[in-house]
Order: structure tokens, then C-alpha cells, then sequence
């Protein structure tokens, strides 16, 4: 793009000027304080030419010539002028003068300067370090910008305007200039646009700031290849922004890890028509840092054609101290709107649990609990729930509460619980809960089906009875065990066979008998002397039956 200025258009030229005479004020040979020529250059209007010299008395005669430039050095002038009048200083020993130039022909001139002041000193043929762009000028008079404040319901931006061509040879004339190309600079990017016959050119955009600065400069063209082209004053485009509002469903999410949430609610702007939705808008989570500024993105969406949203918000970044915003920074048209909002991730925690029933029906019980996660932290007092149901489905009850032994309390280690109770029911499906916080989630073990059933024995005696010394002794009677209410035969089962002599008040271990698929007892002993024989389930009873009370039968032996 060519600069908008007259000097700029001769800046190659004056370089090559520099190389052979340097910047240096021309001054009159052998005159001490006589005339010196600063400068000579096109002034601010086509076909006029600016002269900056000063001297020791005030410069009473001053002449131009201009010479093209691709012209030998003795080649005769294209034309002069010498009707200066002064344009700026405050005598007429320094400052500025201006004059009117006729040329026959647009182009690059050299311009040098003849000084003569009231002394009667003299500067002849003073070589000005600029050229003269003797060429049309293309501007662009009338450059609009509509509306100056755009708001959310008009934010497109018009910018038209008429590009005027004069030739310096026809100083005042201004013509229309079609097909010439436009640059317009919004300050946040550029727009292009081309003249038509009557010179007039416009197109629009959408401000993408809350601030622009739009100018427009006419560009070389096929029809004014040498043209000055001359940038408009910029005008100031301040948008407006509108206030804004939302819903949500919730502004505080607690989530197990891994988990994910979820935010629905409908954003609003405030326009000359009132309130109506914001469509096409960015919801956000975004954490705080300490000091309560924006620091990081937790979640992100964007409202629908009708303003409402929802946002999914993962676990994978924690923020307790957040907040939604509905918009983004700098937004043209609207404002931001922002709420409260906590994001609380409870850590994954993993927990397992061995539990039996004793012969006595108690219940022993111990497990163990452990985290991964290096972000969380064990409570003051972290316990383990013990809860049985019948079904293990539902109707889950509290049994006790166990503490949790903390010994490491790092990520990865293992922390303990046990205890040995009377349970208050001995047929149960079992399960630990870990009892979490905001910190660390609740994990709960698989059911395990406990179960350990009553026992006894019905229907014991030993037969022969009276018996002889020596011969066999058999004994009759049926195991049972109680499930629910009912008695059911238990087979396949080894009670215990104990004796005591008569006047003796101990029972010694004889042997085990055993049960057939009815329960019935089979076993048989020798008879020495008299007593009580005595019989009860109590020795490897497995998994699932306790011991049951002893019967008694006396066998009298002769």
C-alpha cells in the first residue's frame, strides 16, 4: 500500500539524492549566514510544491524548477514557478512558502531551489533532497460509518464512501475514480471493496472488538497506475454491550471419581425489545485461583438456538471454588455473566471384607480400605459400616461400626479394621461399607451369604440295653438341623460320642458316629462297664451348622 502522504511518494528517489548530496541544508557559496534550503516537496494538495529554507535576513525572491527525473543532468527544465507566498514561520527569515505548480506532464520531478534575500545574498540551483510527485490525487472525501455504536440487534457496520480523483494539472476539478480497489482497515482486520462507475464503493462487517478505529485508502489502479492515494481520517466505532443472565439446574456438583455431572438452564440478554435468549453463546465452569481469578476450564458449552444449554462436567478436574460464565472476554456485544459454582470430586476408594460365623454364632470380621489418588486424604476418623439384609438386596440394617486403623496414610496403602461381635442374626447375607466423605467416596463390598443353622438330636438311646459285657452297643436317633422354622434331617454328618462311667462326673471322648442321607445315626461301640453315653454335634461342624445341645442315654452293662 502506498503511503497516504506527497513526501513518501518520492522516498526512492530522495534516497538516491542522499547518496550524492547528502542531507545537509544548501547554502549560498561564500555567504556567511546567507539563504539555506531545507527542503522542497509536494505540499498537501495535488499540484502544489512547499519550500522550507530560512537566512539572516528575511528571503525576498524564491524560484522552483523541476526537472523529470529519468531527464540527464543538462537537460532543460520542465518548468518552474516562483509565485510563493509563505504558508507557516513567523518572519520571513525562516519558515515555509508555497506555490502552485503547472506542469505539462504527471510524474517524478527534481526540484531545485534559486534563494535570494534582502542582503542581496543569492543560492543558485540548491538540489532539494525530496522529489516532487507531480501525479493525480485519489481521495476519498466522504468515508461513513454506520451505525457508530452497534449493539446486539444491529451489529452489522456499513462502510461506504466515494473515491475523487484530481489531476494536479486541473488543480479544484474532482472526478469520480471507478475500479479503484479500497483497503479498509478495521483495526482488527481488513476489508476490500472496489469503486464503481460513479466512484462509490461500500461493504460491511461485524465488529469482532469493543473498540475499532475504521479507515479506508483508494489503492493503484489500471486507470490511475501513478496515483497519490491518501488514507482517511479513522472513525470511531464503540460497541454496545448488553447485559446477560442465566439459570442452572444446581451450582455445586459432588461426583464420585469418574463420574460425570450435569448443568441445564438458559441463558438471556437484555435488548430494546427486553429480555430474550442468547443463542450460540459459550457456557463455561472455570476454576478460581487463590486469589478468586479465572485459572483453568472444568467444563464447556454452548446454548442452542432458544438460549438453553447443557453442560456435562467431568470429575477428571476438580474445582471447589468455580464459576459458570455464560460469554468470554471482550465480547462485542454482550456482557459476561457469572455465578457461584463448587465442583467436589470424592475419590475412588477400594474396599474388601472376610467375615465367618464361629460355633458360637459370633461374628468375625476384618478387612481393608485404600485409595489412589494423591489429591485425597483420609478423614479425622474414618469408619467401616458392618449391615446385613436377609436377601441381600434390600432392607440393609446397621450392625456396627468399625474404626479404621490409619498407620500410613498415603495413596496405595492399605488400611485395616477387625472385630469379633454376636451378630444379631446368625442367617444373614453381610456387607462393609465404607462410610466416605466429600474427600473420598463411599464403597460398599459384595454381599457374602453367612449362615450357620441349628441343631440336635432326637429319638438317642443305645440298644441292647441292658447289655453284655463285651458285645456291640448300636445307637439310634436322627440329626436335624432348623431352617426357618422347620426341623430337616442332616446327613452326612459326624457327632461326637462321649462317655461317663457311672459315679464318675466326667465324659471322656470315645468317638464320632455318623449320619446317613435321613440323619439317622449309624455307629456302634463295645460294651465294658455301665454309665451315660452322651452325643452332640460340636466337632467340624463346617461352615454352616452349630454345635447342638448334648442327649444322653444311660446303658446298664452286666
Amino acid at each position: 500500500m502506498r503511503r497516504s502522504t506527497f513526501r513518501a511518494a518520492a522516498t526512492a528517489t530522495a534516497l538516491s539524492v542522499t547518496l550524492l548530496a547528502g542531507l545537509s541544508p544548501a547554502q549560498a557559496d561564500d555567504a556567511v549566514g546567507g539563504p539555506v534550503l531545507d527542503s522542497a516537496e509536494g505540499c498537501q494538495g495535488p499540484g502544489l510544491v512547499c519550500v522550507t529554507a530560512h537566512s539572516d535576513s528575511p528571503l525576498t525572491r524564491i524560484t522552483a524548477h523541476f526537472f523529470p527525473l529519468d531527464a540527464p543532468a543538462d537537460a532543460p527544465e520542465a518548468g518552474s514557478t516562483e509565485d510563493f507566498t509563505q504558508y507557516s514561520g513567523t518572519d520571513a527569515t525562516s519558515g515555509t512558502w508555497r506555490a502552485p505548480v503547472h506542469l505539462a506532464d504527471l510524474g517524478d520531478y527534481r526540484v531545485t531551489v534559486d534563494l535570494q534575500d534582502a542582503s542581496g545574498a543569492t543560492l543558485t540551483g540548491a538540489l532539494s533532497p525530496y522529489d516532487l510527485a507531480y501525479r493525480t490525487v485519489v481521495t476519498i472525501p466522504d468515508l461513513s460509518v454506520t451505525p457508530g455504536t452497534p449493539d446486539y440487534l444491529h451489529q452489522q457496520v456499513t462502510v461506504s464512501g466515494t473515491a475523487l480523483a484530481e489531476d494536479p494539472r486541473h488543480p479544484g476539478t474532482r472526478t469520480p475514480a471507478a475500479g479503484v480497489p479500497v483497503l479498509i482497515d478495521t483495526w482488527r482486520g481488513r476489508l476490500n471493496a472496489t469503486t464503481a462507475a460513479d466512484g462509490r464503493f461500500g461493504t460491511t462487517f461485524v465488529p469482532t472488538d469493543t473498540t475499532m478505529y475504521v479507515s479506508a485508502t483508494p489503492l493503484a489502479s489500471d486507470d490511475y497506475p501513478g496515483a497519490i492515494d491518501v488514507q482517511t481520517p479513522k472513525q470511531f466505532v464503540q460497541t454496545f454491550q448488553a447485559p446477560v443472565r442465566f439459570t442452572a439446574s444446581t451450582h455445586t456438583l459432588n461426583l464420585r471419581q469418574g463420574a460425570t455431572g450435569t448443568v441445564t438452564g438458559r441463558a438471556e440478554i437484555q435488548t430494546t425489545a427486553g429480555w430474550q435468549p442468547l443463542p450460540h453463546s459459550t457456557i463455561s465452569v472455570l476454576g478460581l485461583d487463590a486469589d478468586g481469578r479465572p485459572d483453568y476450564v472444568v467444563g464447556e458449552t454452548t446454548t442452542d438456538g432458544q438460549g438453553a444449554y447443557t453442560l456435562h462436567v467431568s470429575s477428571y478436574t476438580p474445582a471447589p471454588t468455580a464459576e459458570l460464565v455464560v460469554g468470554e472476554p471482550y465480547m462485542p456485544f454482550q456482557q459476561q455473566a457469572t455465578e457461584p459454582f463448587s465442583l467436589h470430586v470424592a475419590y475412588t476408594t477400594h474396599l474388601d471384607m472376610n467375615a465367618s460365623l464361629n460355633d458360637d454364632a459370633s461374628l468375625a470380621v476384618s478387612g481393608w480400605v485404600y485409595f489412589e489418588d494423591p489429591d485425597a486424604k483420609w478423614p479425622a476418623k474414618p469408619t467401616v459400616t458392618l449391615q446385613y439384609s436377609q436377601d441381600g438386596k434390600s432392607g440393609w440394617k446397621n450392625a456396627a461400626t468399625l474404626p479404621i486403623k490409619i498407620r500410613y496414610n498415603k495413596p496405595l496403602f492399605q488400611e485395616t479394621f477387625a472385630r469379633t461381635f454376636t451378630t444379631p442374626d446368625s442367617t444373614a447375607y453381610w456387607r462393609a461399607r465404607f462410610n466416605g466423605n466429600p474427600d473420598l467416596a463411599t464403597s460398599t463390598t459384595k454381599p457374602v451369604h453367612l449362615y450357620r443353622y441349628a441343631t440336635r438330636v432326637t429319638g438317642f438311646h443305645g440298644t441292647p440295653d441292658p447289655v453284655r459285657r463285651n458285645q456291640s452297643i448300636s445307637f439310634a436317633g436322627t440329626l436335624q438341623y432348623k431352617n426357618g422354622t422347620t426341623w430337616k434331617p442332616l446327613g452326612g454328618q459326624a457327632p461326637t460320642l462321649y462317655f461317663r462311667p457311672r459315679g464318675s462326673s466326667t465324659y471322656h471322648y470315645v468317638t464320632e458316629l455318623d449320619s446317613d442321607r435321613h440323619g439317622h445315626l449309624i455307629g456302634m461301640v463295645t460294651a465294658e462297664r455301665d454309665g451315660t453315653w452322651a452325643l452332640a454335634l460340636s466337632r467340624q461342624t463346617g461352615d454352616h451348622y452349630l454345635r447342638s445341645p448334648r442327649v444322653t442315654a444311660y446303658v446298664d452293662v452286666r
